[in-house]
């Protein structure tokens, strides 16, 4: 596939002919990665409500599934001196979220709980998304950070899904976005930047790095001001 600027429709086009060409019993799962602030959520909920509105229900055909879930509870972070960095890699647990993955890809039975994370409370909730039993949701769109790294746990994903696509985005929008979110999370101007500094451009750039591993660069429209 090309890595360049795409529509969305053709992305949405793409995906349900992947999905209508697999074998009975199996899910199409599509990862979305790239740099904190790029939109990966905002994108990956577009795709899922625009693969669903297709389907002619909200919630039949396809479900988004966020890494983000995975965060470390904040007490487990503090006993780990983590609490400062969260959202690095090791503030994830990074082996329950690729069981969780495995589990999606050969159970195609059963109904699967999967955490979200909630920002106002800057916590994970637990089971706050199911991934359905198929025939419902055989397109699970998983959106996250750490998709493509080499390092274990996460060296273990892309073997699970069926394609990852980067979300490319200009540096300076993303630290436009990450400024607002962590100033709307409570922290004055000096703090955000403090964060964004010491956490989320550093982020950037190991993500970045991993980029290459992609099936697919994507760059489009925004969809929002301030998607992840």
């Amino acid at each position: 596939m090309s890595n360049n600027f795409v529509k969305p429709d053709e992305l949405i086009a793409y995906i349900l002919q992947k999905s209508q060409g697999l074998p009975e019993g199996k899910r199409f799962i599509l990862g979305i990665v790239g740099y904190p602030g790029a939109g990966k959520s905002t994108t990956a909920n577009f795709l899922a409500a625009a693969l669903n509105r297709l389907q002619g229900d909200e919630s039949a055909l396809a479900v988004v599934v966020p890494m983000d879930g995975f965060h470390r509870y904040n007490a487990e972070l503090r006993k780990l001196n983590l609490f400062e960095l969260k959202g690095v890699p090791d503030s994830f647990d990074g082996q329950a979220f690729v069981d969780l993955l495995r589990t999606i890809r050969s159970r195609g039975d059963i109904s699967i709980g999967c955490p979200c994370f909630d920002r106002a409370i800057e916590e994970p909730t637990p089971d706050a998304i199911q991934v359905m039993p198929l025939p419902q949701h055989k397109i699970v769109i998983v959106e996250g950070n750490y998709l493509l790294l080499s390092e274990a746990p996460w060296d273990e994903i892309a073997s699970i899904l069926d394609e990852c696509w980067f979300v490319e985005s200009d540096r300076a929008l993303i630290e436009e976005r990450l400024l607002q979110r962590h100033i709307a999370g409570g922290r004055d101007a000096a703090a955000a930047r403090a964060k964004m500094e010491s956490t989320d451009l550093p982020n950037a750039d190991l993500i970045n790095a991993s980029k290459g591993r992609a099936q697919r660069i994507i760059a489009m429209p925004p969809l929002d001001r301030c998607g992840d």
